[in-house]
């Protein structure tokens, strides 16, 4: 290929080749050639060379031996060179390359050129490029621009000031004066233009934003013609974004605007796209400044009728602006519940998960019936992804709007069913809190599991209670008189083949086994009959592989034994658990709500306690707690630390967080750190979000081992979004409750 080859020439030939490496060889020989051609004196084709590089760069192939050819051709008097030159410097300079300095001058002088042409591609390119010590030193030159009589050099001059004001924050004030004046503009393109800069402006500084809320007329006034003239929707859009910026947390400049935002909400068309777009902001507007009532509620309603547009992407900025109001306009969201239950059957994953944290969100004491059913039916079809956020925000709803026991306790049954490899650790302690609690319901809720457990021991959480209470209310099983369901004359050999059943499955996990294990060794004070097979089943276990299961059985086995006139008293049925004064909900540890049993008690029931991960029990009501002490508290998020001493250098914190604010927090996290002789092992959180009024809480466990037995520290990492903005603050920790420091 000759050197001499035209830029369609050079495409054509590279579009041509078969392979990537003969793609290689045109590139190298053409750039080779154009290399040859940069080191000429006096070369009349340099723009055409430079346009073929600037093709090859687009390949993304090296090509910065280009940037001194693009500062010499900005530098010349013809305008066709500099246009090269200029769109060279955008594609192949940055702030970073020193030869970004060298155009400075030239940028200065082509902005006072006679020619608006050259005078917009100095702009353009200080606008895409321009460093913070570019914007410094050229700043003044687009404060004149911006007061020029050519309406085509004020539209680039605004837009430039913007990314001036991006870089160097404090010329901020230089072009106030500027933007005020060109809302007086009646070019469109001007007015566009100035109304980006006030945005930028506001944003960035208090006192500029209280003397542009002056201009809240005007504006209102530029909009209410634009509306009229039926002129381009995006003019529309970008000034309620600043008629948004400007009448947030103040009343007088809300007031001016409450009228016009009606008249475009209930005037545009809503059939395109554009349409929705000016209607989505106005929503926004609305939702953000201090609106009338009944604004609120047509902005709501608009937002319903987004629920029902066939495009995907409106449903969802629908739903997640719904999710945002909902804890101040509760009941004008509930006229679109039907509308948002709809949205669960999507098939886009986005859009289910919105549509059912606003399902969750909308659960109330008068509809929590007609609600639970959805969400159970959901549940049972839904992606695995979604399971534990479903069953989360399941027990959470019913345990603050139960109507009854017998329906809480049916509903988390429900669940367990349907996802109980999915629920959080601490679902199998709530619910065992929540039957000791229903009396009235123990032969019912005894006879309902031991049914479940014969129909499927794959669902863990399920099984550990189901083994749980046929162990404290076996007796009520066996006598068969529960009138709440259907009588069945169940046995003492029925009973015990499904503990052992549980015992022998492969599906059961440890903590199962210890659970059905336990539960087996309850029932030798409940039944008569086959007190000797339940040694037999116990003793078996005595010489298990699994350390835990096999110490419990030794112990079961001594009280068989050595202590068998204690084991009547020692295996009686657990007393009530009551909560405490501030009340108890599915997302906090049981712990919490304990009450401390007469330490002879505590003594015996201790051998009884089965092996357990983080935040469970077999016999939950056994211990006394740590002391607990707020270690943070900022914009409404707590977080408390309680210590327990494993051994000499052996620690566990558990550190839990709750939310009192109005709205809800997620992506919750917390990250810790020690001093490195320090070793930190952080388990899994019990969740990742923190429902507002502090309905439920997160625990994270922290295991810290400290051999040197140094001074402790742990600074933690608190990080949250809530109302779709991010949080991150960091809290030092350097006293520890409970613990003695001489040997920490």
């Amino acid at each position: 290929m000759s050197p001499s080859v035209p830029l369609q020439e050079m495409i054509r030939a590279i579009r041509s080749a078969r392979t990537q490496c003969e793609e290689r060889g045109v590139i190298q020989r053409e750039c080779a050639a154009i290399r040859a051609q940069f080191r000429q004196a006096d070369n009349g084709g340099r723009s055409h060379n430079l346009a073929k590089l600037l093709y090859v760069h687009m390949l993304g192939y090296p090509a910065h031996f280009g940037q001194m050819e693009c500062v010499r051709m900005i530098a010349s008097p013809r305008y066709s060179e500099k246009r090269v030159g200029y769109l060279g410097a955008m594609m192949l300079l940055d702030e970073k390359q020193d030869a970004s300095l060298l155009i400075t001058n030239s940028i200065k002088n082509d902005l006072s050129h006679s020619n608006q042409y050259v005078q917009s591609l100095a702009l353009c390119t200080l606008a895409c490029m321009g460093s913070a010590e570019m914007c410094r030193d050229l700043a003044p030159e687009i404060d004149r621009l911006l007061r020029a009589s050519n309406s085509y050099i004020k539209k680039k001059a605004a837009l430039c000031a913007v990314h001036i004001v991006r870089k160097v924050h404090d010329l901020g004030e230089l072009f106030v004066p500027a933007a005020r004046s060109l809302l007086a503009e009646k070019n469109h393109g001007v007015l566009h233009g100035a109304v980006v800069l006030i945005i930028e402006l506001c944003e960035r500084n208090p006192e500029t934003l209280e003397r542009f809320r002056k201009t809240v007329p005007d504006l209102v006034q530029i909009m209410k013609g634009l509306v009229l003239s039926g002129y381009s929707p995006e003019h529309d859009v970008r000034i309620l974004r600043l008629l948004r910026i400007l009448g947030r947390n103040n009343e007088g400049a809300s007031d001016a605007m409450n009228d016009l935002l009606a008249q475009v909400a209930t005037n545009t068309d809503s059939t395109k796209t554009v349409g929705n777009a000016v209607l989505y902001e106005t929503v926004l507007t609305v939702l953000d400044i201090k609106s009338e009532s009944g604004l609120r509620v047509l902005a709501v309603n608009i937002l319903g009728r987004f629920l029902l547009n066939n495009d995907r992407n409106i449903r969802y900025i629908a739903m997640t602006s719904l999710q945002k109001i909902v804890g101040t306009d509760h009941n004008a969201v509930q006229r679109h519940r039907g509308t948002i239950v709809d949205c669960l059957k999507d098939q886009d994953a986005s859009v289910k998960r919105r549509a059912l944290e606003l399902s969750l969100a909308l659960v109330s004491a008068s509809n929590i019936r007609s609600m639970m059913k959805e969400l159970l039916l959901f549940l049972s079809s839904c992606p695995a992804e979604l399971k534990a956020h479903a069953a989360s925000g399941i027990f959470n709803a019913a345990e603050r709007y139960a109507p009854s026991q017998r329906w809480h306790i049916d509903t988390i049954l429900h669940v367990l069913t349907t996802a109980g490899g999915d629920v959080r650790d601490e679902t199998v302690p709530n619910l065992i809190q929540l039957i000791t609690n229903a009396s009235e319901l123990h032969c019912y809720t005894v006879h309902k599991l031991y049914r479940a457990l014969l129909t499927d021991i794959s669902q863990q959480s399920l099984v550990q209670v189901a083994c749980w209470c046929i162990g404290e209310y076996g007796d009520l099983l066996l006598r068969g008189e529960c009138q709440e369901t259907e009588a069945v004359q169940v046995t003492e050999d029925d009973v015990l083949d499904a503990l052992e059943t549980v015992l022998q499955s492969h599906m059961s996990s440890p903590a199962t086994r210890g659970f059905a294990l336990t539960a087996t060794m309850k029932l030798s004070t409940r039944i008569t009959d086959n007190v000797d097979r339940i040694r037999s089943i116990v003793s078996i276990y005595g010489s298990c592989i699994d350390v835990e299961l096999q110490q419990r059985a030794v112990e079961y086995n001594a009280l068989f034994k050595k202590y068998d006139h204690m084991r009547a008293a020692v295996l009686e049925r657990m007393p009530v658990i009551e909560k405490n004064s501030s009340g108890h909900t599915n997302g906090e540890t049981t712990g919490e709500a304990i009450k401390d049993i007469q330490p002879a008690k505590v003594k015996q029931g201790e051998l009884l306690l089965p092996p357990q991960p983080a935040n469970q029990g077999f016999l939950i009501c056994i211990g006394r707690l740590a002391p607990t002490v707020p270690v943070y508290e900022k914009d409404g998020v707590t977080l408390t630390l309680s210590c327990e001493k494993q051994s000499d250098t052996g620690l566990t914190v558990t550190l839990t967080a709750s939310n009192s604010t109005e709205s809800d927090i997620s992506s919750f996290t917390l990250q810790a750190a020690v001093p490195k002789s320090v070793q930190l092992h952080m388990k899994a959180p019990s969740g990742d979000s923190l429902p507002a009024r502090g309905t439920a809480k997160v625990t994270q466990m922290v295991v810290l081992n400290n051999p040197n037995k140094v001074s402790l520290k742990m600074r933690v990492r608190i990080s949250y979004t809530s109302q779709g903005s991010a949080f991150q603050d960091t809290v030092q920790i350097d006293s520890f409750p409970g613990l003695d420091a001489a040997g920490q």
